[in-house]
């Protein structure tokens, strides 16, 4: 299993859930996002994440999927 890393803009203390995984590549559009967090799909540093709007920091890491994004 390999981790991507994704850079957030310097000046952004974090960057929401939903936002990371388009901004990934991994969902297109924040309907698809909702529903893969919302159905338990979404994970944040290995535990099952159901919170749309959970704050991501640089170091953690999201996955869905089998691929894991890291925010930096």
């Amino acid at each position: 299993m390999s981790i991507e890393k994704i850079e957030i803009k310097a000046e952004e203390e974090y960057i929401r859930l939903d936002q990371f995984l388009k901004l990934s590549g991994s969902i297109e559009t924040g309907g698809q996002a909702k529903v893969a967090i919302q159905s338990g799909e979404v994970t944040v540093n290995g535990e099952t994440c159901t919170m749309r709007g959970k704050k991501l920091r640089r170091g953690d890491r999201a996955g869905i999927d089998g691929n894991i994004f890291e925010v930096c």
